[in-house]
């Protein structure tokens, strides 16, 4: 809804403005934009204003009405939870390989992606990067899409060091497998699902 704030929008102008407040983030898609507008239509909080055509097609233009506004206010003026501890997938994983007798392999792996990740995040935020410029601005993208990538550099850099620090402790005091449970024999016999191992990379600065 606070992407309806600063005045109405259709569903493609919602999606591309999404995308454009949480750059390097998953793009949204078009099926989650209408689902969602529909359910705030449903609920009071969305109505339609107009409709126009823009490169073919006539858009449905949709607007906040006034109990939106007020939710959008409340929302803004309320802190969000911190997120738990070790609710993160890639922890949740890291607790099953260290159960499973499988730790210092799946921490190696993790420390690659988060690595890749990191250089990604930086090469896009360093200065001259394609793509970046804003109409009469000259210095890069705007102020808050820069701290949204930001953020995500100081996360991956946070989880490096944990990742660093398990990695240390688990060489210093193995930790037994659970009690019924046999460690895995080899890391090809049982793959991690939907993990893919990047190419090797090595330390980057900033990292640490």
């Amino acid at each position: 809804m606070a992407l309806l704030a600063g005045g109405p929008r259709h569903g493609y102008d919602l999606k591309r403005a999404h995308d454009a407040w949480f750059p390097g983030g998953k793009p949204l898609a078009f099926g989650q934009v209408y689902a969602t507008v529909a359910r705030l239509e449903r609920d009071g909080l969305v109505e339609q204003s107009a409709a126009v055509v823009v490169a073919g097609p006539e858009r449905i233009v949709y607007a906040l009405t006034p109990a939106g506004t007020d939710r959008v206010q409340q929302w803004l003026s309320e802190p969000s939870e911190p997120t738990s501890l070790g609710n993160e997938e890639f922890v949740r994983r890291a607790v099953a390989a260290m159960r499973t007798g499988r730790g210092p392999a799946f921490l190696a792996l993790q420390r690659s992606a988060h690595l890749a990740r990191m250089r990604a995040l930086l090469v896009e935020t360093a200065p001259g990067a394609a793509g970046r410029g804003t109409a009469g601005a000259g210095t890069g993208e705007d102020l808050p899409a820069r701290l949204v990538r930001e953020h995500a550099v100081a996360h991956l850099d946070a989880d490096l060091r944990w990742l660093e620090a398990a990695a240390e402790q688990i060489a210093a005091e193995p930790p037994a497998p659970d009690a019924g449970e046999s460690p895995i024999d080899h890391p090809a016999d049982h793959p991690i699902d939907d993990l893919e191992k990047p190419e090797p990379t090595g330390p980057l600065e900033g990292s640490r």
